[in-house]
């Protein structure tokens, strides 16, 4: 199933004036993937870019049933902290996925990238938001490239 999935990865500030041209390629991105076969898609769970690639997947959806949805999500308390219409807002996208799959029971110092290398080892190709050279959406889209993943950077 690894040939036929796709992971996101993207920071969670996106500036404004970028979004809907960022939304726009996205949509594009996925649509050209399931011409091309694949099935299943896999966010992260996060604000931002995890977010606006998980509605649209759930968009597309509604004319392509045979796509799945899954949440890779890095413990079962990562909205802690969050703002309460953020926290709304995602758990009405964990209801709406197709699968839910917590890498990590509680929150530890490790669980993002324990989540982020699930995301990369389960699929072959990453679609991203990627404008810094630090912090965790490098990490990811660095080891999906060391791990042979197709990169396509919306940025």
């Amino acid at each position: 199933m690894r040939s036929k999935t796709c992971c996101f990865s993207g920071h969670r500030k996106i500036p404004p004036m970028q979004s809907e041209q960022i939304a726009e390629r996205l949509w594009t991105e996925i649509m050209d993937l399931i011409s091309a076969g694949y099935v299943s898609f896999i966010a992260g769970g996060a604000l931002g870019f995890d977010t606006m690639a998980e509605l649209a997947v759930l968009k597309i959806k509604q004319s392509y049933p045979q796509i799945i949805l899954t949440l890779a999500l890095p413990c079962k308390t990562q909205t802690r902290g969050w703002d309460k219409n953020d926290i709304q807002f995602y758990e009405a996208i964990k209801r709406k996925s197709d699968n839910v799959i917590y890498t990590s029971e509680e929150y530890t110092s490790g669980c993002m990238f324990k989540r982020n290398r699930f995301l990369v080892d389960n699929s072959s190709v990453c679609i991203c938001y990627l404008t810094e050279d630090s912090g965790g959406t490098a990490y990811t889209v660095g080891y999906a490239k060391n791990e042979g993943l197709k990169i396509i950077n919306l940025a």
